[in-house]
């Protein structure tokens, strides 16, 4: 069984960061793959980014590659999305997830374990 927590959400005007951190219970953390989606009002859950389970590989949605960071810590069961430079549309309720494989996916099926989500703002 794996725990999720998200952290690190808020208001902040366009143009500013946040960290959104997701604490994972578990020893095999450091085994899988990790992704970030967020859903907006009215919208479908979408993929945002994801990070291989050492760490050396990523990717991005279009949406926010350049400007988000996704990141881990294997010690700390932690993985991290530093997001600078935010626009309004980047408004959603944000979750972390653990992936069932070593690799990166897209795939929301591919998912096993959610947290409950976070909510970022952006206002313009």
């Amino acid at each position: 069984q794996v725990q999720l927590v998200e952290s690190g959400g808020g208001l902040v005007q366009a143009g500013g960061s946040l960290r959104l951190s997701c604490a994972a219970s578990g020893r095999t953390f450091s085994s899988y793959a990790m992704g970030w989606f967020r859903q907006a009002p009215g919208k479908e859950r979408e993929f945002v980014a994801a990070i291989s389970w050492s760490g050396g590989s990523t990717y991005y949605a279009d949406s926010v590659k350049g400007r988000f960071t996704i990141s881990r810590n294997n010690v700390k069961n932690t993985v991290y999305l530093q997001m600078n430079s935010l626009k309004p549309e980047d408004t959603a309720v944000y979750y972390c997830a653990k992936d069932t494989g070593w690799g990166i996916s897209v795939l929301l099926r591919e998912y096993d374990y959610w947290g409950q989500g976070t909510q970022v703002t952006v206002s313009s």
